[in-house]
C-alpha cells in the first residue's frame, strides 16, 4: 500500500520541545509518506537541514511576557492556520503537538479541508499556565476545550491522564501512545552510583511550572542534614535570574554549578555525575529527562503528576514525593540517600526503561494509535 502523507504542527519552540518533536518525527516517520513539519522558534534551526521532513517556518519562540504572548498569539494561529490550507492537498492527516491544545483555529482550518485531526498532548497547557497567570491559565482551559471537541483522535500518555484532565466525555477517542524512546546506545551507566560524589541536580527548563524555584529554595536545608552535599542545575528560562539572585543571597553559589541548557548529546556524562535527580514538577506529562537519567543508572525523586507514577513506584524504581514543598523535597532527598535498597531500584529502574521505552514500542503504540482513526487507507506496517 501506498504510504499516507502526514502534517505536524507545534507552535514555535524553546529548546526544551526540540527533542520530544524530533522523536515524534522519527515515530511517525517509520511508517508514514512525507511528513510537513509546521513549526518555529528553535525547531526551525533544529530541522533545517533533516531529510525526513518538509519544514514551514511560522515564527520566533514564544514571549516569556504575559501580555506579550497573548498579543502573538493571534497573528501566530493566523500563520499555521495559512499554512494549514496551502498544505492541505499534501496531506492525509493532521497531528497537533507542542501547542496542539491551544490552537482551535487551526485545527479547525484543517478540518474545513476534509483532514483527519491528532491531539497529541505533551502536557497540560492549563496547569502550566496557571502558575504564571490566572488570565493565561482561563485562556487555555477555553481553547483546550475548543480544541479537544474538534481532534477526532486524542493521545495521551496514560490513562491516568483522562481523570487528571478531566477528559471522561472525550474517552471515546482517546488512545495511550507517547513519543518517548531512550537511545540505549548513549544513555547506559558509565560510572555506578557508588562511586558518584553526593551531587542531587535537576536539568529541565528554569519556569514556574517546574517547581525547580522549590527545589532551589529545600538546598539550604538539605546542606544541613550533609554539608558535603552539592548540587546542579542544568538548563535555561524565565526564572533563571531569580535562580542567581537567591543563590548569592544565601550564599550558595560554591555549592551549586549552574552550566546552563544542556545540549542533549552531552546529557549522558551529567547524568551520570548526579547521585540522585529531581523532578520536582506542579504539572508533567512523562519527563524525557527521567527517563534518561533511569537509563545511566541515576535514581529519581520526582511527584506523583503525569504519567510519572507509571513510571516511578515508590521505593522499588524510585522515589515519590507527596509534594513539591521545599520541606518535602529536603525530607525526600535525605531518604533517598539513605534507603538500604538503593542499587536494588537503580537496577530495577534500568531493567523498566529498557523494556519498555524503546524506539520499537513506542512506533508500534503510535502506529496503533493513527490506525484506529480508519483512514481512507491505513497508516501501513512497513516492511
Amino acid at each position: 500500500m501506498e504510504k499516507r502523507n502526514v502534517g505536524i504542527v507545534t507552535i514555535p519552540t524553546s529548546e526544551a520541545g526540540v527533542m520530544p518533536l524530533s522523536n515524534l518525527v522519527d515515530i511517525v516517520s517509520s511508517f508514514s509518506g512525507e511528513i510537513c513539519l509546521v513549526t518555529g522558534g528553535a525547531a526551525c534551526a533544529f530541522f533545517k537541514d533533516n531529510h525526513k521532513v518538509k519544514l514551514y517556518g511560522v515564527g520566533n519562540r514564544p514571549k516569556p511576557n504575559t501580555f506579550a504572548r497573548i498579543a502573538k498569539y493571534i497573528p501566530t494561529q493566523l500563520r499555521i492556520s495559512y499554512k494549514l490550507a496551502q498544505l492541505s492537498a499534501n496531506t492525509n492527516l493532521w497531528i497537533f503537538f507542542i501547542g496542539g491544545p491551544v490552537s482551535p483555529l487551526p485545527i479547525l482550518t484543517a478540518k474545513l479541508f476534509g483532514k483527519k485531526v491528532v491531539l497529541a498532548y505533551g502536557g497540560s497547557d492549563i496547569e502550566s499556565m496557571r502558575t504564571q497567570s490566572k488570565v493565561l491559565s482561563k485562556l487555555a482551559e477555553i481553547l483546550t476545550r475548543a480544541s479537544s471537541t474538534l481532534s477526532d483522535k486524542i493521545i495521551l500518555y496514560s490513562q491516568r491522564l483522562v481523570q487528571e484532565y478531566n477528559f471522561k466525555k472525550y474517552r471515546h477517542k482517546i488512545s495511550i501512545a507517547h513519543e518517548y524512546f531512550v537511545d540505549f546506545d548513549r544513555f547506559k551507566v558509565h560510572k555506578q552510583p557508588s562511586e558518584r560524589q553526593d551531587l542531587v541536580g535537576y536539568i529541565g527548563r528554569l519556569s514556574d511550572e517546574k517547581g525547580i524555584l522549590n527545589f532551589i529554595r529545600a538546598m539550604p536545608e538539605i546542606l544541613k542534614e550533609g554539608n558535603d552535599v552539592k548540587f546542579l542545575v542544568g538548563g535555561d528560562g524565565r526564572l533563571r535570574d531569580k535562580i542567581d539572585e537567591y543563590l548569592r543571597e544565601e550564599n550558595l553559589n560554591g555549592k551549586v554549578k549552574l552550566p546552563g541548557w544542556i545540549p542533549h548529546d552531552q546529557l549522558p556524562d551529567y547524568l551520570n555525575e548526579l547521585k540522585l535527580l529531581v523532578v520536582p514538577s506542579y504539572t508533567e506529562a512523562l519527563p524525557d529527562i527521567m527517563l534518561e537519567g533511569m537509563a545511566c543508572g541515576t535514581p529519581v525523586l520526582a511527584t506523583p503528576v503525569g504519567a510519572i507514577p507509571d513510571v516511578v513506584k515508590d521505593g522499588e524504581t524510585g522515589f515519590i514525593m507527596e509534594d513539591n514543598s521545599p520541606e518535602c523535597i529536603t525530607k525526600n532527598v535525605i531518604r533517598a540517600f539513605n534507603h538500604p535498597s538503593l542499587e536494588q531500584i537503580v537496577k530495577n529502574a534500568r531493567a523498566l526503561i529498557g523494556r519498555e521505552y524503546t524506539y520499537q514500542a513506542a512506533v508500534e503504540r503510535y502506529r496503533s494509535a493513527l490506525n484506529s482513526l480508519k483512514l481512507r487507507q491505513a497508516i501501513r506496517r512497513q516492511k
